[in-house]
């Protein structure tokens, strides 16, 4: 039977503004295919501006729609899956770290879900989203899923049983990035650059070496450091510095906190 609205979307905040923004932006989908539910009437609001249908019947939603998408807090998940129980739909994308397909399923035994991780940076376009399409043998569902994502970021296939590691390297990782950047803005500050100089260089050159390694896919990232590196000369000093610090094992240690963390949110 054919649903009223193609794409339902459950929560109205952040990341769920993000996506129905990009898939309007490239015309993925028509504004009046897209219905959706969240209990804050400014969150709707907003959404409802946009010119998508909005309402806050999850149930409704679910009878109503195509795809539901899940955008809420994982700690939500069981109140959602109880309000929505028995409807009929039958195809669902989750953006919640750690909540399996599992989880889902024990609600809605004949769903199709696509697990998804998506990071901050989709809000800009510039993102990178986890998929996992295993349920789905249907090109057309799995580009439709694919759709959501592609105006907001590069979309990387991946198992289930990867998503938690993909959280930690792309879903968190802006955070790190972030922290580190600030770093090397306030190092140029107190020497003497002003906030303005130093966040212009320092981000810009931020963003170049990631366009380098992408342009450079022949070159392993330690021929690019290399590259930077003279003997004898001003960066090696630096890089030494990082090392002895233990720069990569203290980015184990956050990033292994980081799947730590996902994989208990799997037991709420």
């Amino acid at each position: 039977m054919k649903k009223k609205f193609k794409l339902g979307v459950i929560g109205a905040g952040f990341m769920a503004t993000a996506i129905v923004q990009g898939v309007l932006r490239q015309g993925a989908i028509a504004p009046n295919d897209i219905i959706v539910s969240d209990v804050n009437d400014v969150a709707l609001d907003k959404m409802n501006k946009l010119g998508v249908n909005v309402i806050k019947d999850n149930f409704i939603l679910a009878n109503n729609v195509e795809f539901v998408l899940f955008a809420v807090k994982p700690q939500m998940i069981s109140d959602v899956l109880m309000g929505i129980k028995g409807a009929t739909c039958d195809k669902f994308i989750s953006i919640m770290a750690g909540i399996k397909k599992e989880r889902i399923k024990n609600v809605f035994p004949n769903a199709k879900i696509a697990r998804c991780m998506p990071n901050t940076p989709c809000s800009i376009g510039s993102g990178a989203v986890g998929i996992d399409f295993s349920d789905f043998n249907s090109d057309e569902d799995v580009k439709f899923i694919s759709d959501l994502f592609n105006p907001l970021a590069v979309t990387v296939p991946v198992e289930e049983n990867m998503l938690n590691v993909v959280t930690g390297v792309s879903g968190s990782s802006p955070a790190y990035f972030y922290l580190f950047l600030k770093g090397v803005i306030e190092a140029g500050v107190r020497r003497g650059l002003t906030e303005e100089q130093a966040t212009l260089l320092a981000t810009k050159t931020m963003i170049g070496a990631g366009n380098m390694v992408l342009a450079n896919r022949d070159k392993s990232i330690d021929e690019l450091i290399n590259a930077v590196c003279s003997k004898g000369g001003t960066t090696i000093e630096a890089v030494k510095t990082y090392k002895e610090a233990g720069l990569s094992e203290i980015t184990e240690k956050a990033i292994d906190a980081c799947v730590k963390r996902s994989e208990e949110l799997e037991n709420i």
